[in-house]
């Protein structure tokens, strides 16, 4: 595999990437085992949008991740699984166990009727059988669609009918920190309006016992352990779909996210290698859920394609106590490890007693990801974790790059707190202005785009091929719009400063204000609502509700329960709103379109600097607005 040595080797790498863009992903692509290799290397237009990588080549991913390693590496521990409650004891997976479980359970979702080309839902607890689901899945050529275990039962449904999946797995429940959650009952739920789906695998995970359908529900171990140890990997082309993922976007409608097998699967390992520096024998840990795009490609495929030993956590940075990251750094001697600022920032607030207990030492790279870093996290994350002595990798990418685009190099890029540096070889990021057009020179800022196709880009969303145009390559022509604003310094490192469209970061996952919006307008005493962001100490940013209420509330503190209720139940936790203002109007032009500019300059409490209000329908709803601003539940 190629790794990049040195800055000045990285220079290289780019200009060649930018000057040969063909010659550089073949030289890439030239390690992985194909069965038949590509006969052209990139075909692309943006208007379509419409790119083919690697175009007739046949390959399974699968035997890239496992079968390439068993010869030299079979023996060699593929996956840790350490357990939420501390007390569990861990279990660890070789490369040939691995090899052995996927090729059963490829072989169960087969005796269920699955195959090439099928979805496949999983809704589970980061459990070692749903990494053995999701390259099961690759195995026999199905696409899988894993949902956060975190998701209410309406969003369940809303992913599984979007993406007509014929067989859903789960768990019967799990414990996150201190809180059960019991999987199997809101799959039931969410079951309920899903025509599509035939069969139930169900995991045996808490022991806790479950309703039980006959004749649709299937426990895993009865059905995975008595399978044959053999299951031939599916040919796959180059452009078969891998899995598709849902995102939120700016309308209420998630986005089913797609991505390809070839394209996905050479870039995840150049990214992996690269970004973290990955040497033989390194011991990886990222801490994200494989309900998201990081532990997708940085939990599974890509240590698992470079032959890493990487760690997969069930449990939260805070339980048992605030020690938990570090007592696992201490016990596996962790060499890479990557989080996000979220977690990073809950840390710091509880002090350094808990990180003084524990031997980091073997720390040599530490990872942020998921929303742009503050200078004051990065420094507590160096000094404290990384002992002022460990590279410190920035990352920027999305859920539709499907890899790191924009990243440090470990100790071989200079670092500077809130940047992300640099592109990787590969990646060809431009500044635009609002018309489109690019913003050149050093020192500027502008909307962030790419101009030029990569492997693991977005194909399209599942089953709407013009909302994928739509969102991601009509806003500027012949480009993807990342949706980001962003800074370049003098020095060309790129700074992004956040969203410029209506989705909102919260601890480094996307939320479309109009899905948090619908489900507020759920409650019968809500007239309209809008949602924005707010600087959040802990989660980066936070979710601000306005809403016109259709009676006087007399009771916030209960109607904001309700609210919060009816979004938890609607979408998930992670989207209920932090304040709630109950106002008689909203900001609005004379269009209709509410200006959430205002909203969001409220929100931090920046009341002076909210700018010329004379052209709103109404201005004197401003006026409300900043005068009930602190009845804020």
């Amino acid at each position: 595999m190629k790794k990049i040595n040195s800055f000045a080797e990285y220079k290289d790498w780019y200009q060649k990437s930018v000057e040969h863009p063909q010659d550089f992903w073949a030289d890439i692509a030239e390690t992985f085992t194909w069965k038949k290799k590509w006969d052209s290397v990139l075909d692309w237009d943006f208007k379509g949008p419409n790119v083919k990588w690697f175009d007739g080549a046949e390959l399974n991913i699968t035997e890239n991740c496992i079968d390439r390693h068993l010869a030299e590496k079979g023996d060699q521990t593929a996956i840790i699984w350490e357990a939420n409650d501390p007390d569990t004891e861990h279990k660890k997976v070789t490369y040939k166990e691995l090899s052995v479980q996927v090729n059963k359970t490829a072989n169960a979702l087969k005796s269920l009727g699955v195959k090439k080309g099928d979805r496949v839902c999983i809704y589970m607890p980061m459990s070692l059988e749903l990494s053995y689901t999701v390259l099961a899945c690759a195995r026999i050529g199905a696409i899988h669609s894993v949902v956060f275990a975190g998701f209410s039962a309406k969003s369940l449904a809303d992913r599984i009918n979007d993406a007509t999946c014929e067989l859903l797995v789960t768990a019967d429940g799990f414990t996150r920190g201190s809180k059960y959650i019991d999987l199997k009952a809101i799959a039931d739920e969410a079951l309920k309006s899903c025509t599509c789906t035939k069969n139930v695998l169900v995991l045996k995970h808490s022991g806790k016992s479950v309703n039980w359908q006959e004749g649709r529900d299937v426990w895993y171990g009865d059905i995975v352990d008595k399978q044959s140890d053999v299951c031939p990997a599916e040919t796959m082309r180059a452009e078969d779909e891998l899995f598709i993922l849902y995102t939120s976007g700016s309308t209420g409608k998630p986005k089913g996210v797609v991505h390809t097998t070839a394209g996905y699967m050479v870039y995840a390992e150049y990214s992996f290698r690269n970004v973290f520096q990955y040497n033989q024998g390194d011991m990886y840990w990222c801490t994200a859920d494989i309900g998201w795009i990081t532990g997708h490609s940085y939990i599974i495929y890509g240590p698992l394609l470079a032959g890493t030993t990487t760690i997969m956590f069930e449990g939260t940075p805070t339980f048992p106590d605030a020690g938990r990251f570090w007592q696992i750094v201490e016990k596996y001697k962790v060499n890479i490890f990557y989080t996000a600022p979220t977690a990073i920032r809950a840390l710091q607030a509880k002090g350094l007693e808990w990180v003084e207990k524990y031997d980091l030492s073997s720390l040599r790279v530490l990872g942020s990801v998921g929303e742009p870093i503050n200078e004051e996290a990065w420094q507590w994350y160096h000094t404290n974790i990384g002992k002022g002595k460990c590279a410190l990798v920035d990352t920027w990418w999305q859920t539709e790059t499907g890899g790191i685009m924009i990243s440090p190099l470990a100790g071989l890029t200079k670092e500077k707190p809130t940047f992300a540096t640099y592109p990787l070889p590969g990646i060809q990021p431009m500044l635009v202005d609002a018309d489109g057009n690019e913003i050149k020179g050093n020192g500027v800022e502008g909307n962030l785009c790419v101009k030029f196709p990569w492997p693991s880009m977005i194909r399209t969303t599942w089953g709407d091929h013009e909302r994928c145009k739509q969102v991601y390559f009509s806003t500027y022509e012949n480009k993807y719009f990342t949706g980001d604003g962003c800074k370049r310094d003098e020095d060309g490192m790129y700074r992004i400063t956040g969203r410029v469209d209506d989705v909102i970061n919260v601890s480094g996952h996307r939320i479309g204000t109009a899905e948090v919006e619908d489900a507020i307008n759920s409650n019968d005493a809500v007239v309209e609502s809008a949602v924005v962001g707010y600087p959040h100490d802990i989660k980066g940013q936070g979710i601000y509700a306005y809403i016109i209420a259709d009676r006087k509330i007399d009771n916030l503190e209960a109607f904001a329960a309700e609210i919060r209720s009816s979004v938890t139940s609607e979408i998930g936790a992670l989207a209920k709103p932090d304040k709630i203002q109950v106002v008689q109007g909203l900001p609005k032009t004379r269009s209709g379109k509410i200006m959430r500019r205002i909203l969001r300059k409220v929100a931090e409490g920046v009341t002076d600097q909210l700018g010329d209000t004379s052209t709103l329908l109404d201005p004197t709803v401003v006026d409300n607005i900043v005068q009930t601003k602190d009845l804020v539940n």
